[in-house]
């Protein structure tokens, strides 16, 4: 057995010492039941494990859609985020969203250090019926998955270590302000008047700038540049992720009204019919273009009707929702064909999905957003608010540039310390072998290896 080096050292000891470190926090306090409301409290926990499930439907998603030796290298770098977001959350992630706010830039990693309190503390203002630990559970499960959604813009060539520490930097620097611009009542985007009902900046115009980002800094795959058509490998498998995103969004938008009253009830529905329609939208587009109805189609245009609704799901009317899930199908949609014919290899079209997804859906909030649906809203350009719309167009291009310009910085910084991409022959081989020891390993493959090998 070798001597492991800093780089394999630093993880496990980094972990070690945050443990040791939860041993000095004192546990102190319990939750007074007696003042929340027992149906929202039922409510939110569904809605939390709900959220939770998308993380290994985003996994399936993504895992059919790549080529065969990267399947699991692929899932993982979704799943592991659970694991490395789930500790930095207790230790400083709930504080940096939701502690209290310096400047309306970023919380105060000192309010919940170890979640410190949280059970003793008085609930979230806009969450006064359920207690802040589960405010704080729920809020946990969307952090989780922003960073997993990047994974599908570098698949098949990002080096696994260098990944965890792109979750880690990017949990921190990108997820945290945006989160306490958006959802903490003293965070500039809020103080501005912008709405996001349940991730459109914060999780998916962040992550599809990120995976923009994260493509441009990784370059393209040597399938990519010898224009080599990678087909899905188990489309079954997207089919069933996609089921599961479907079904975990529903706590994801109606989960966000914070509590089992009628918004839960209009968001519901307004996320179905989105998705609903923006399948539909996606697929009978590729007809119209002279291709035939496939089941990829309708699974990746259900997806981005997912993510168009998220901004505006507790907002817009639902036959509103019909229209933004067919729109964001066919700008999403156009934008994958014109991206296929560029250089730029983002390898399952995380940019052009959630990024503009969530784009088009903030934008389009800003125009169908009505107090008739929600008093604590506002009317949008529909409704002869033009300021409102001009709101949403500035807290857009505020957080694209932020995430894009940030997540750049965090690519170029970890490729410098450590290599953020695989060697040709490990990319050759496969991330799944390379990466993991474990997986498919084709015959050609393993002669590569050896003569690799044989030659070192």
């Amino acid at each position: 057995m070798t001597r492991p080096n800093i780089k394999q050292i630093a993880p496990f000891s980094v972990l070690v010492l945050i443990a040791l470190a939860a041993l000095f926090v004192p546990s102190i306090g319990k939750i007074d039941t007696n003042k929340y409301n027992g149906a929202d409290i039922t409510w939110m926990l569904i809605s939390t494990a709900l959220v939770f499930l998308m993380t290994p439907g985003l996994a399936f998603f993504y895992g059919g859609m790549v080529n065969r030796k990267n399947i699991l290298s692929t899932m993982i770098k979704s799943v592991v985020a659970t694991g490395v977001v789930g500790v930095i959350w207790i230790v400083v992630g709930f504080s940096l969203c939701f502690g209290d706010s310096i400047h309306g830039f970023i919380g105060n990693p000192t309010t919940f250090l170890f979640f410190k309190n949280v059970a003793s503390a008085k609930p979230w203002s806009g969450a006064p019926t359920i207690p802040l630990m589960l405010f704080s559970l729920f809020q946990l499960m969307f952090a989780i998955i922003t960073p997993g959604l990047v994974v599908g813009a570098v698949a098949e060539r990002v080096r696994f270590t260098s990944y965890i520490l792109f979750i880690v930097l990017f949990s921190l620097l990108v997820y945290a302000p945006l989160a306490h611009w958006s959802w903490h009542p003293d965070g500039f985007l809020a103080q501005m008047g912008a709405l996001d009902f349940a991730g459109g900046t914060v999780v998916h115009i962040s992550a599809g700038c990120a995976a923009l980002a994260g493509a441009m800094v990784l370059k393209r795959r040597k399938t990519h540049l010898e224009h080599k058509e990678n087909m899905p490998v188990n489309i079954p498998y997207v089919l069933i992720g996609t089921s599961l995103l479907w079904f975990g969004w529903f706590g994801f938008n109606a989960g966000s009204a914070m509590s089992a009253g009628t918004l839960a009830v209009s968001a519901f529905a307004t996320t179905n019919t989105a998705a609903a329609a923006s399948g539909l939208s996606w697929m009978f587009f590729d007809v119209l273009r002279g291709k035939k109805p496939s089941v990829l189609g309708f699974c990746i245009g259900a997806v981005v009707g997912l993510v168009a609704i998220t901004p505006g799901a507790g907002y817009i009317a639902i036959p509103d929702s019909i229209f933004i899930g067919v729109f964001a199908a066919v700008v999403s949609n156009l934008a994958v064909h014109y991206k296929s014919k560029s250089k730029l290899d983002d390898t399952l079209d995380v940019f052009p999905c959630h990024g503009l997804g969530g784009i088009v859906g903030m934008i389009l909030t800003g125009v169908f957003a009505t107090k008739t649906v929600n008093a604590a809203g506002a009317n949008g350009l529909f409704y002869g608010n033009a300021h409102f719309f001009f709101t949403e167009l500035k807290a857009v291009v505020i957080v694209a540039l932020y995430s894009f310009g940030m997540s750049f910085l965090i690519f170029k910084f970890i490729n410098f310390i450590s290599p953020l991409r695989v060697s040709k022959e490990e990319e050759e081989i496969g991330l799944d072998a390379s990466q993991h020891d474990e997986g498919y390993l084709s015959p050609m493959a393993l002669f590569e290896t050896a003569e690799v090998n044989y030659q070192v």
